[in-house]
């Protein structure tokens, strides 16, 4: 079925995690609710336009990542299974061509742990994207938890 889950070896994947200072439900409505996502998703210094974010099981993201100094990279996604408040996952139509399966477990009341896996068809797929995505994530996550301090207030 397309809309399954890939089962991937572990030189198919790209693992990011962090425990972020939030509860589950919080964390869980940073990447459900746009006007929240628009404002941290990507590295350092990019920004969004989302076209279409249509948050539901064959709900379709679409949006524009406008880097820090130029270029503008089209995402077409697919949001393929939804489990509030502990997972997301979704498969990308642009390349490269992956899936991403995002999972919160609640750590205590106010921390959260966060696994981003990236899931990739073949190892010389995933090899090409590992080269920058470790650090991007990272980057990704600190702009998280920055929005996730501000939705605190």
């Amino acid at each position: 079925m397309a809309d399954e889950i890939l089962t991937t070896t572990p030189d198919c994947e790209i693992v990011s995690s962090r425990i972020v200072d939030a509860p589950v439900n919080l964390v869980f409505r940073a990447w459900a609710e746009p006007n929240h996502l628009i404002n941290w998703w990507g590295p350092s210094g990019f920004t969004n336009t989302f076209n279409v974010f249509d948050f539901r099981v064959g709900g379709i993201w679409s949006y524009i990542m406008h880097g820090p100094d130029k270029g503008h990279y089209a995402n077409e996604c697919e949001f393929i299974k939804i489990k509030p408040p502990s997972l997301i996952a979704w498969k990308r139509y642009s390349k490269p061509i992956f899936q991403v399966l995002f999972t919160l477990e609640e750590v205590s009341e106010d921390k959260t742990k966060i696994v981003f896996k990236m899931l990739f068809n073949s190892a010389e797929g995933c090899r090409k994207v590992n080269a920058f995505a470790v650090d991007k994530n990272e980057e990704n996550f600190d702009r998280l938890e920055v929005e996730l301090g501000r939705m605190k207030l």
